[in-house]
């Protein structure tokens, strides 16, 4: 495939993955991911405004948008292009808490700690009378702290939004919201207790429970160890 790669072609491409996708045996995360892998090699001359048609069309199917952001994520020339437009267009339609934690995680949170999406257009987000967006500027944190998504740590910007949100009672923001404090917990732990302090008469029960859990032992839940740490994130 070549940087002359059509808009046909993207098209093929995005139902061959689905199809590929669809013929496996075992659809679970990695069995799933080894596709979009095997095209992400397909696809790595190629130029990023394919790359983009190419998520974009995966992400009109409504069908696993995390492989659309990946596409995206691990495609060095796209993810180095990408602009504040092109964020929100890719994030558009975001409905559930697992289509926002894939974006936020995975493109918006990179993109934000890269400098390609401002500070502004996140607080714009916070602001949103979308709660699916709200939750995104929530999680957008995620990857400015997160060790393992490439996060160095950034309280300044986590707390500014979590200040944002701070009166926000909705339930999918007050999860985030605990998620985003949590995630600053092993870069500054004295900032995030201060804001625990701080805010206490706004914050939800929830919150600082979950918050002062992970302050003093490390966890979300001390009692339940056993749980995935995907369910602890969240």
């Amino acid at each position: 495939m070549t940087a002359r790669t059509t808009q046909t072609t993207a098209s093929n491409m995005a139902n061959r993955i689905l199809a590929d996708i669809g013929a496996l045996e075992l659809k679970n995360t990695p069995s799933i991911r080894g596709v979009r892998r095997k095209c992400s090699r397909e696809i790595r001359d190629c130029e990023p405004d394919f790359v983009l048609d190419l998520a974009i069309r995966l992400i009109e199917t409504r069908r696993l948008r995390w492989v659309a952001y990946e596409l995206v994520r691990f495609h060095k020339a796209t993810f180095e292009t990408l602009t504040e437009a092109t964020v929100e267009r890719i994030g558009g339609g975001i409905d559930s808490w697992q289509s926002v934690d894939a974006f936020g995680c995975t493109l918006s949170g990179p993109a934000w700690r890269n400098g390609s999406l401002p500070d502004s257009a996140v607080h714009r987000w916070a602001t949103s009378e979308d709660v699916w967006w709200r939750r995104a500027a929530l999680v957008s944190t995620v990857g400015l702290n997160t060790r393992a998504r490439g996060g160095t740590g950034d309280t300044a910007r986590t707390l500014t939004v979590c200040r944002l949100l701070v009166d926000d009672h909705e339930d999918m923001v007050q999860k985030a919201l605990s998620w985003a404090l949590r995630s600053l917990v092993v870069h500054d732990k004295e900032a995030v207790s201060g804001f625990i302090k701080n805010y206490d008469e706004s914050l939800a029960a929830r919150v600082k429970r979950e918050v002062r859990n992970k302050l003093e032992t490390g966890l979300k839940n001390p009692r339940a160890r056993g749980t995935s740490s995907s369910e602890l994130g969240r």
